[in-house]
Parts: structure tokens; sequence; C-alpha cells
């Protein structure tokens, strides 16, 4: 397709509405969840099935509190609904055009944290999800790409929904840098690396946590989603650098997602001095060699981390649909506008990068 702003958003969301369970199948129908008000909070809504709390439906800033966030941080965060739960594709694709953006690479909302301890019932949840953004692509004309969610407890399960998923627009597998008792380097996974390198599709670690006994260690009043999510994302990239598995699958991209690149040189530096004296020493130049990307934020230390990381594989999202500290409309408007950088390096960021990584 015809890009007209080579603007390729790396991080963007869709936001779960009932309609993702009409999706279920035959049997799988009987592992539909159900919203209620959450007990703790009722202002917000959890996902229910046979009495288990499957997670929050994503709460999304109104007209309100996207007004506040932009007052005290700078940074826009306000989407329509329909847009941002895809009720309305179309409109999706408008407010696109006016962010200046050709493609987005879609993540879940409900997966950053583990569903279900059922194995059924996650494999069934995954294929309606799965089913559902396979439809939303038919209708985007091709600018709506998005990454599969798979059941991490059963990865030969996974197996074949990666391979729907790739025939449907997919551009990426979702994996949570912790899963239950294990972490995403764990030998359980190389079913879905070995599946995911014969594909050509990339592996895209999103900010995440699928541990729930980790989750709630690093629960603490002043950390917030630093200490829950972003740690153990930037954990699981050093233990990928240092493990076998980019040689065991040399040709598999991998994408860390929505945790900013400030921690990409003490990361780097770290594996390079623990590595010293080792049969394969890590070097400068590892997320290269390691085929691995990392998305930036507007407010990174952009010169210092590209020494490290260099220009070929950072890439940029909005985080589109939500409103967190990671979200930011203007994200790319932002970039653009920065002086210190040159119209190379915004163009590798902004489209090269994000076109090798996904495979556009």
């Amino acid at each position: 397709m015809n890009y007209k702003n080579s603007v390729i958003d790396a991080d963007a969301h869709v936001v779960e509405t009932e309609r993702v369970w009409d999706y279920l199948e035959g049997s799988e129908k009987k592992y539909r969840p159900t919203l209620m008000v959450s007990p703790d909070n009722p202002k917000r809504q959890i996902w229910v099935l046979d009495g288990e709390n499957l997670g929050n439906k994503f709460p999304s800033p109104d007209e309100q509190e996207s007004e506040a966030h932009l007052k005290r941080f700078g940074r826009e965060v306000g989407t329509p609904v329909a847009a941002r739960e895809l009720s309305n594709v179309e409109q999706r694709l408008k407010h696109m055009d006016e962010l200046g953006i050709d493609v987005q690479v879609m993540f879940n909302s409900l997966w950053i944290t583990p569903l279900t301890g059922r194995a059924d019932a996650e494999i069934a949840l995954s294929w309606a999800w799965n089913r559902w953004l396979a439809d939303v692509w038919k209708l985007g004309h091709d600018r709506l790409r998005w990454t599969c969610v798979v059941p991490a407890l059963t990865p030969q399960a996974a197996v074949e929904q990666i391979r729907f998923a790739k025939e449907h627009g997919a551009v990426g597998v979702t994996m949570r840098p912790f899963e239950r008792e294990r972490m995403m380097t764990d030998r359980f996974y190389y079913p879905i690396y070995e599946e995911a390198q014969r594909l050509d599709i990339p592996v895209t670690v999103h900010l995440g946590n699928g541990s729930p006994e980790l989750f709630k260690l690093m629960t603490n009043e002043a950390g917030g989603g630093f200490s829950t999510f972003r740690v153990p994302t930037v954990t699981a990239c050093y233990a990928l650098i240092m493990s076998e598995i980019p040689r065991l699958f040399p040709q598999l991209r991998w994408g860390f997602i929505e945790v900013s690149s400030q921690w990409v040189p003490w990361v780097i530096h770290e594996a390079m001095r623990r590595s010293l004296g080792s049969a394969r020493p890590i070097t400068r130049d590892c997320l290269r060699e390691h085929n691995i990307y990392v998305s930036t934020q507007s407010d990174d230390d952009f010169e210092y981390i590209l020494s490290y990381a260099g220009e070929g594989n950072l890439v940029i999202g909005t985080d589109y649909g939500h409103g967190d500290t990671s979200s930011e409309l203007n994200a790319i408007a932002r970039f653009q506008a920065m002086a210190n950088l040159s119209a190379e390096v915004k163009r590798k960021i902004l489209f090269d990068n994000p076109k090798a990584l996904y495979g556009l």
C-alpha cells in the first residue's frame, strides 16, 4: 500500500468489550466471561468467569480525565470510544489520519495480566480475541495490523493460533515477560518461538506481568506500574540477551514494547560486563545482532540511547486507547519536531525500523 505519512505506530491498543466473546464458537461458549462492577471500585468493571476474576475492563480516560492528563503532563490521551473499542473501524482510521499515522500495530488490553489458570478456558478466550482481530483487519484496509494473544499455559495449542493469526493480518506474537512460575526464556515456550521463526513473525514482549505471585510481591504504593510491569519486562530482555535463545532462533525478531528505552544502555552495559571472558561475550551491538527492537517515548534521552541501541533498533508508539504514563497521542508530532535528531534517524524510528520489526 502507499503510505501518506511514512509513519507506523508501533504500539496501539484495542479495549475489549463484550463483543469479543461473540467469537467463541461451539463448546467454547461455556467460557464466555461477564462484566461485573468491581467490589473494590464502583467506577471499574471486571471480567468474571465462573466466579474467577479475569481482570479489569481497561479503564480508558473520559473527556474530563483526558483534559486533566493533558494539563498535567502535556500528553494527549483522549480517543473516541468507538475507535478504541473498534465498534467503528472507519472512525479509527479517520482518527489515524488526523494523527498522521499510516499503520497501527494493535495490542490487547486484557492480556497484560494473566486471565485464568485454566488451560481450556485460556485456549478458548485466546481464540475469540484472535478471531475478532482477524475480522477487524479485514475491515481496516491493511492499516490495522495486530499482534495475536496466545494460550501460554499450552504452547502446542498456541502454535495453531499463531498460524491462524499470521494468515489473518497479525504481525506479532505477544508474550508476557513472566508467566506463572516461568520467565519467557524458559524452554517450555520454545515451540512458540520455533513456529514464530518459521512463519517470519516477531515475538512482541509488551509491558505486562503474567505471574500473580510476582505481581503481588512487586506491588507498592510508590512504584505503581513501574515495579509490577516495567521492571519485569526489562528483566526479561536482559535474560533474553544472555540466554541461548538468540543462537537457537537466529532469524527470530523480538520487540520490547511500552517500557520506554531509557534502560537500554544499562542492560547492554550489564550484559557486556557480565559476559566478559565467556565463550560468547555480549557486544555493544547486541540489539542488532539479536534482532531486538525497543519502543521509545518522546521524552527519552535519544542521544544517549542511540549510542548503545544504534539507529536501526528503535521504534515509537502512541499507546492509543490508554491513558497511563506511556500514553501519548501526540508522540509522533512531538518526535517529528525534535531539533536534535536528523531526518534520517526520525525516518528510521517512525517507519523503517517498525516496518522491519513487524515485517510490513
